[in-house]
């Protein structure tokens, strides 16, 4: 008799589990439902218009509205659009030779996106279309009428005139389901180059995902200046390197060291998702940056996006319960960052010092020279790619750290060969920016 029952039980196992694998094999072949809201207004596919968008959701659209409000600055970022030049002026040294020696502003924040682009000295005759792709919700519709390819390939001035509004809805949702979506088609290249479907990620997931249409490292490929992302070999900061080297690219050649350049972005998406401690949590940019709240029983997410500093209750206090503590954690992190970026900044300039001496030297080791290049380049790109990251490092703070160790550590290698190269030990001096009276000002374009 136990022989049978132990049969029954395990036929009734193998049942349930084929019923539920069955369930399982069905909802997921299921097509995406639309989120549950009466909607007021039909919204067009790609509608760039965000007001049309907020006739249905009149919280998030009202909370969005609340960016252009956004001018304050925390202590080492914000919304107020100041000059980095300024601010840091080593900086106009480290990016001697290209344009963000000229004009280096922080970001305004989204409502100000178009404005701010439109208004950059950078801009040229010869700046191509790509330079809006992060700027206006006029995107989406632009991708899908023309294509990646044939936007990139207009000029800037081309396309300024389609250019109606700034950020808004149609980059990150899906008109209709309201789904988080990939919208810059380079984003959804990159995913494909690494084997992702991003459809599969969950929609915790995409409240990620969707802030690297715009949020990551890029550059330009050819003379249509396609937007491309360096992540054929990951996202991590030694696999951007390696892809770079290997295709031999370079945004510049700095004047004096002869050293092929490369210019971060701002690599956020790939800076928060490289191990960070809230993202391993399962933490999702969206639960800091655009905290749940509520308007009566009505719960949404708002959209009035900003540091979580200006509003550390709502950020914070979902999870963390002592959110004074929280922010003095911030603090500390964010000051041990800055400390290491300027001792990283001092060794670049001092080996950027020593370099154009000994590459002005006839008789300077032409080998020792080509290896502190290399040294330089990587130093700073990896220098850039902490200071270009709109978090000063709490997006994940041993990274950070990690990174601009690296960079000083490299930074003095590269001076150290320089002086081996010509045999000048006076090249080895430290501290040379503080030499430096008055301190160098932002250069004029050409």
């Amino acid at each position: 008799m136990k022989k049978y029952t132990h049969l029954i039980l395990v036929g009734v196992i193998l049942i349930l589990t084929a019923l539920l694998a069955g369930v399982l094999i069905f909802l997921k072949s299921q097509p995406p439902q639309p989120r549950a809201f009466q909607p007021i207004v039909e919204v067009a596919p790609f509608e760039p218009d965000s007001a049309v968008w907020g006739e249905n959701f009149p919280n998030q659209y009202s909370s969005m509205l609340l960016t252009a409000e956004n001018r304050a600055d925390t202590e080492y970022g914000g919304s107020s659009g100041f000059s980095h030049l300024e601010r840091d002026p080593r900086q106009v040294i480290l990016f001697a030779g290209y344009p963000f020696s000229w004009e280096y502003n922080d970001d305004r924040g989204h409502a100000y996106a178009l404005a701010d682009v439109e208004a950059t000295a950078r801009v040229t005759a010869s700046t191509h279309a790509t330079c809006y792709s992060c700027k206006s919700s006029n995107n989406p519709a632009l991708w899908a009428e023309m294509g990646r390819e044939g936007y990139d390939a207009l000029l800037f001035s081309e396309i300024a005139p389609r250019m109606e509004y700034s950020i808004g809805c149609a980059n990150c949702h899906e008109a209709g389901t309201m789904r988080l979506i990939v919208t810059n088609p380079s984003l959804e290249t990159a995913f494909e180059a690494q084997g992702i479907d991003w459809r599969n990620f969950s929609r915790q997931e995409m409240r990620t995902v969707v802030c690297a249409n715009c949020h990551v490292e890029y550059y330009m490929v050819g003379e249509d200046k396609i937007l491309t992302f360096p992540w054929a070999n990951g996202t991590r900061i030694d696999q951007i390197i390696a892809y770079y080297d290997e295709i031999g690219f370079a945004d510049w050649t700095y004047p004096g060291t002869g050293t092929p350049m490369l210019k971060a972005q701002h690599p956020e998406f790939e800076f928060f998702t490289a191990g960070s401690t809230h993202y391993e949590a399962g933490v999702a940019c969206a639960d800091c940056h655009m905290p749940y709240v509520r308007d009566g029983a009505a719960k949404y997410s708002s959209h009035n996006i900003h540091s979580p500093l200006f509003d550390p209750m709502a950020a914070c206090g979902q999870c963390h319960t002592d959110v004074d503590y929280v922010v003095e954690r911030v603090n500390v992190i964010q000051d041990q960052v800055f400390a290491a970026k300027i001792a990283a900044e001092d060794a670049l300039i001092d080996a950027i010092t020593a370099l154009s001496v000994a590459a002005a030297d006839p008789r300077a080791d032409p080998v020792l020279l080509e290896q502190a290049r290399r040294l330089h380049r990587r130093a700073q790109f990896m220098w850039d790619f902490v200071s270009a990251e709109n978090s000063m490092g709490f997006h994940n703070p041993e990274y950070a750290l990690s990174i601009l160790t690296e960079v000083t550590n490299l930074a003095r290698q590269a001076q150290m060969l320089a002086a081996q190269a010509t045999g000048n030990l006076d090249l080895l001096q430290t501290g040379v920016y503080y030499t430096i009276d008055p301190p160098p000002a932002p250069a004029s374009p050409p």
